[in-house]
């Protein structure tokens, strides 16, 4: 079959391989990936336990903030990132329809079927450890640059991110979440971390 018959009939070869379908209004995603969802306002919970029920695997980080409750503090749990939430699925048009008529969901990000972009594993592995490891963290105004490190020691061990230095021998691990404009951080000793370079040289 030539390059022209190929293309009329809706796919086409690349070294061989077939690739997949990207015409019109619909893709497929052959792999499972990480998507963002925005959510209205304090609908975080209630769009995770709707995907859940309708079979999707979503993911709503949260860390422990303080809250004002009779006039006195306390520790709750709250959103990471709130307004946001993850969800792990290889998309294809039928699920994203599914997922846009879940109560509570604006869009999953970016913006229309044709432009959804994954966020990246490795992002969601280390918000995913730093909520398993349920160690203090906080929001963080967004990095998109800095000394990128690797924590060496403690639960977090392997982890890379961005570390700033903020006392003498103490710092913020900043991890970002650059399709959201956020990030979040941990303070650790600066012992805890090293450059990846001088990491992956070792």
């Amino acid at each position: 079959m030539d390059d022209a018959a190929s293309e009329q009939n809706g796919s086409r070869t690349e070294g061989g391989e077939a690739l997949p379908e990207t015409s019109g209004d619909t893709i497929q995603s052959a792999t499972a990936a990480w998507y963002a969802i925005w959510t209205r306002s304090n609908c975080e919970h209630l769009v995770a336990q709707q995907l859940a029920a309708k079979g999707f695997s979503p993911f709503l980080p949260e860390i422990h903030t303080r809250s004002i409750r009779r006039g006195k503090a306390a520790l709750v749990r709250a959103p990471m990132f709130p307004g946001y939430l993850f969800v792990r699925q290889a998309m294809d048009k039928r699920c994203y329809v599914d997922m846009l008529g879940v109560r509570g969901v604006v869009r999953i990000l970016e913006d229309g079927w044709t432009r959804l972009t994954p966020v990246p594993d490795a992002d969601v592995t280390a918000i995913q450890r730093i909520v398993e490891a349920d160690v203090p963290a906080f929001g963080y105004p967004h990095l998109s640059g800095g000394e990128r490190v690797t924590i060496v020691e403690g639960p977090l061990a392997g982890l890379e991110g961005v570390f700033v230095q903020n006392k003498t021998n103490r710092g913020s691990f900043v991890i970002s979440i650059d399709l959201l404009g956020r990030s979040v951080a941990v303070e650790l000793d600066r012992a805890a971390v090293v450059p990846i370079s001088s990491h992956r040289a070792a």
